[in-house]
């Protein structure tokens, strides 16, 4: 097995965007990875395609997550030198520390959470555990323990304008990425 590759290591950085399900992770991952020419990992389906999980929760409506198999899969593109990916998953806890170098945590007012959990046609039941997540800041507090604190930043994703300015800032942050690094002589 290869060393692990850290930060200082990657050409381009990885940029981890989490958050409740309905804040917007999947749409700001996609303007990102676009307006930096990065890879878009949709950690969701990439559980689906490759079969990383151990089968299907009807009660929660949810695949059961196989950890192992999932950090086995990205660790090929992770783990790399290249970087330049942006990975979107609504939960962080299960990801090395390493692979990261931008933690996104978004953040959603509750009643634009719910309307968007509605109209994906979520369950009652669905809805009220997210918006409770959010509520007690579930993802918020696991992206805090789990990654160093100069990398994790929370944006609010109420609005196209703010998906907007949140895509500006993460290319903003990437930018003085570069300039850091150049100035360091990596």
């Amino acid at each position: 097995m290869s060393t692990p590759v850290t930060g200082e290591q990657r050409q381009q950085p990885n940029i981890l965007i989490t958050g409740t399900p309905g804040t917007g992770k999947t749409t700001l991952s996609e303007l990102a990875a676009l307006a930096l020419s990065f890879n878009h990992v949709n950690v969701s389906e990439l559980v689906k395609e490759r079969e990383l999980h151990d089968g299907y929760d009807a009660e929660f409506d949810t695949y059961i997550l196989n950890d192992d198999k999932l950090c086995d899969e990205l660790e090929e593109s992770l783990g790399t030198v290249a970087g330049g990916n942006v990975v979107d998953f609504h939960s962080c806890e299960l990801f090395p520390e390493r692979w990261f170098d931008l933690v996104v945590v978004l953040r959603t007012d509750n009643t634009v959470l719910y309307d968007r959990l509605a109209e994906r046609g979520y369950s009652q039941r669905k809805i009220t555990e997210n918006i409770e997540c959010e509520i007690m800041q579930v993802v918020s507090e696991e992206a805090h323990d789990s990654y160093k604190p100069e990398v994790v930043v929370e944006l609010q994703s109420d609005s196209v304008e703010q998906m907007e300015a949140n895509t500006e800032q993460i290319s903003a942050w990437v930018a003085q990425w570069h300039a850091k690094r150049s100035a360091a002589g990596a």
